[in-house]
């Protein structure tokens, strides 16, 4: 009987095993995300996560979506019913390298006592607007600071933190951008 390994709540043995699939069958590694939105009143809508194609089949495990409400602050001409989009590119962010971290820290067999992270990015609102053409409508940075409390030398957990840099599918992302192509459905 084999005995399980966990670090910091993570699989170990079954990080390493899904490893060895993708990299004998390279197409398992194709996953495809989706999301729904559907606009409620004002600057209120709400998005649905449920179905996704991943490990060469679709994945149908969520019996329920999961439900997000997205709103403006009263500021900006909401009524705070949820985040609003930038706060929740924010909120995927933080979780993309939060479990990035903790992915690479198990595989290494670094324990984790706690990690935070908080991000903080700067918006000029006259790109948006129209205002100007000279300003970016999106951010112009994003801030991720990390707080770690592990009994790893400070070297490692450097080591963590620039891997999850370089490694955080929605830090490259951001960080290099990738093709939006709207489409009008039918």
């Amino acid at each position: 009987m084999k005995l399980e390994t966990k670090v910091n709540g993570v699989q170990v043995d079954r990080l390493l095993e899904i490893m060895d699939h993708v990299k004998a069958q390279p197409d398992l590694a194709n996953f495809e995300f989706r999301a729904k939105n559907r606009w409620k009143d004002g600057t209120h809508s709400r998005a649905e996560i449920q179905a996704f194609y991943g490990v060469g089949k679709e994945d149908a495990s969520r019996q329920k979506p999961h439900v997000y409400d997205i709103d403006e602050p009263t500021v900006l001409l909401g009524n705070n019913r949820g985040a609003n989009p930038a706060e929740f590119l924010l909120t995927a962010l933080s979780g993309c390298v939060t479990t990035t971290f903790i992915a690479y820290a198990s595989a290494m067999g670094v324990k984790i006592d706690e990690l935070r992270t908080e991000l903080d990015g700067d918006v000029d609102l006259r790109g948006f607007l129209g205002i100007s053409d000279e300003v970016r409508p999106g951010f112009r940075e994003i801030r991720v600071k990390f707080f770690v409390k592990s009994d790893a030398p400070r070297e490692k957990i450097l080591e963590l933190m620039n891997l999850t840099e370089r490694r955080s599918s929605l830090t490259d992302t951001l960080q290099h951008g990738v093709p939006v192509r709207f489409g009008l459905a039918s």
